[in-house]
């Protein structure tokens, strides 16, 4: 016999389960056949391989054929779960975790054994090293950072008064009204205020935007052919928040997230003033002509950091609940906000990230729209919302959309209300066409577009496996219809 093809776990079950059937105890059994107790507990267990003639022996003796002491089929329930907790505990994942074997004896109970067989059964099919281990643990805490962090950034409406009083503070001591870009000599001065200077240098670690000498109080940055004015003074001024605010070393993964939060706040704070700002903007909304790219132009900082500053004073100061919305050329969230009732496509835990909106979203429809400023109304199932989306950094090679939307409702405060362009996002408006579904689905052959990071920058094709990682393979097959002859 080959243990390659008889599963001895098994067979010492068959075993066990016929003597039982019998009434024998192994001592009787022992000496129908010859045998000793211990050398048929050691069949029954598992841990001795059968001779032919052994088996044709326990056959008899047992009133069955050898061929039911083979049978691959567990004899009764309470078998089948101990072969399948013995097989998982013959896994990589046991020695993985470094969990002991436990034997199911007859003090075990099945309720015990059920709960054990289906906690593996949880597992991954694959293991992963403790590294991927610690790694997913890691990701699970950043998706729930997240989550909380933006539950009591909607609670705020993402305002946060202490940080507009500290970032007020700091510019009337510097002398700056708010009036347009701050200059070089007000970043400067602004770094004085808090006790930095700044150094510009060759030879930045590639993993820091900047290092601060807390000793000699010098905030270090990437020289001018590194970085460009408008994201020296972001990097300078995101440093100079985590001092500003008295950030102290952070504990856990959700308090370095709300720093990083507070630390960008408070330069955009500084960057676009909120008094000048709101100024400006109350002006705008009286005309029905709020624009996020009026304030970046005004203030000469990034489309994204425009908008992000003015979801920041859009809800609590102009009386608008928006949202936001950063996502990648596929479509997949890297951050979003929102208090006017959008419904972002999340997971079951609740998280955005790495999730993919709707085709019909404006953040998926920007990328073929020839306008440089792509507006749209879209029907969804938590109603219809106007937008307006803008791609970021177009011409390099990790290009983004960023989108600022509303109810439409509230859309004639913002230019780009009059748009005519609507579409429906709503479930049973994109809900695909099973017939078009089996007319492609064995016959489409997509191959995904390149990205610089293969197996982490592609983006999920549906939450069920799919040969084709990062392709909508739903817009395929919509594709290929509309190549069909005759249409």
């Amino acid at each position: 016999m080959s243990n390659e093809k008889f599963d001895l776990k098994m067979i010492g079950h068959q075993i066990r389960h016929h003597r039982k059937a019998q009434g024998l105890t192994l001592i009787a059994l022992g000496k129908t056949i010859n045998r000793p107790a211990s050398y048929l507990s050691q069949l029954e267990n598992g841990h001795l391989e059968p001779k032919l003639g052994v088996l044709a022996n326990l056959a008899s003796a047992l009133n069955c054929s050898t061929t039911d002491l083979l049978s691959a089929a567990p004899p009764n329930p309470r078998a089948a779960l101990e072969v399948e907790l013995h097989h998982f505990q013959n896994s990589a994942w046991r020695d993985e975790l470094s969990l002991p074997e436990l034997r199911p004896g007859a003090t075990m109970t099945t309720e015990v054994l059920q709960a054990l067989v289906g906690l593996y059964r949880a597992l991954p099919s694959q293991p992963i090293s403790r590294t991927g281990l610690a790694r997913q643990e890691a990701g699970d805490r950043a998706r729930s950072a997240n989550l909380s962090l933006r539950t009591e950034m909607r609670s705020t409406n993402n305002y946060y008064p202490h940080i507009e009083t500290e970032a007020a503070a700091c510019l009337e001591a510097v002398g700056y009204n708010g009036q347009g870009p701050p200059s070089e000599k007000n970043i400067t001065d602004l770094a004085a205020h808090y006790g930095f200077t700044i150094d510009r240098v060759k030879g930045m670690p590639v993993t820091a935007r900047s290092v601060t000498d807390t000793r000699r109080r010098v905030i270090y940055i990437p020289q001018r052919d590194d970085l460009s004015v408008r994201s020296a003074r972001s990097v300078v001024l995101q440093t100079l928040g985590h001092f500003a605010l008295k950030h102290a070393d952070t504990t856990d993964f959700e308090d370095y997230l709300r720093q990083r939060i507070e630390s960008n706040y408070f330069a955009a704070a500084v960057l676009v003033p909120q008094a000048a700002a709101l100024a400006f903007l109350n002006v705008s909304k009286e005309n029905g002509d709020l624009s996020i790219e009026d304030l970046k132009e005004r203030y000469y900082v990034s489309y994204e950091m425009a908008a992000h500053r003015f979801t920041n004073l859009a809800t609590s100061q102009l009386g608008v609940p928006v949202h936001f919305l950063r996502t990648d050329p596929e479509g997949t969230i890297t951050k979003a906000y929102e208090n006017d009732g959008m419904e972002f496509p999340a997971d079951a835990d609740g998280a955005l990230e790495g999730e993919r909106v709707g085709r019909h979203w404006g953040a998926r429809q920007v990328w073929a729209s020839s306008d440089v400023l792509h507006y749209q109304y879209t029907a969804t199932d938590a109603g219809e919302f106007w937008c307006v989306t803008y791609v970021e950094n177009a011409t390099e090679r990790t290009p983004y959309a960023v989108t600022l939307g509303c109810k439409s409702g509230d859309a004639h405060w913002f230019r780009g209300s009059e748009t005519v362009r609507r579409l429906s996002a709503r479930s049973e408006d994109v809900a695909a066409n099973p017939e078009m579904i089996k007319r492609w689905e064995s016959i489409a052959w997509p191959s995904a577009a390149e990205r610089s990071f293969v197996l982490t920058a592609l983006p999920p094709a549906s939450r069920d496996f799919t040969p084709f990682p990062g392709v909508d393979v739903i817009d395929i097959y919509r594709f290929l219809d509309r190549q069909r002859p005759g249409r």
